[in-house]
């Protein structure tokens, strides 16, 4: 089965739909957990921050796949603008998704878009 055609940062996006639309109470500055560096200082990673993570993993997963050779590849560099348009019109237009973890899935999704651009010129 190939992850050709399937636009994997659409993953991190329908994460923050579920939790805006089926989670009201949940925030996305809610803290995940917490790790004791070697400094002694306390970091606290929020939801926020684990679903810009997922984000930037799938980011590199969906570059690798943007440089295979094969004819689908407008079909992803399509489907990628197409996420980073939904992305942008949920950040501008509905209040809950208007903060910074939008707003950077936003962004990975168009260097994911301009990567394949790139890849492919």
């Amino acid at each position: 089965m190939s992850i050709i055609g399937f636009p994997l940062l659409l993953i991190p996006v329908a994460i923050c739909n579920i939790i805006v639309f089926l989670m009201p109470g949940l925030a996305f500055d809610a803290p995940l957990t917490s790790l004791a560096l070697p400094s002694g200082t306390l970091w606290t990673i929020r939801l926020g921050d684990g679903i810009v993570g997922v984000g930037a993993l799938l980011l590199l997963l969906e570059v690798i796949k943007a440089g295979r050779p094969g004819a689908r590849y407008v079909t992803d560099h399509l489907l990628s603008l197409l996420v980073f348009a939904g992305t942008v019109g949920e950040f501008v237009m509905l209040a809950p998704f208007g903060n910074s973890t939008v707003a950077v899935l936003a962004i990975l999704a168009l260097v994911d878009f301009l990567a394949g651009i790139a890849l492919r010129g």
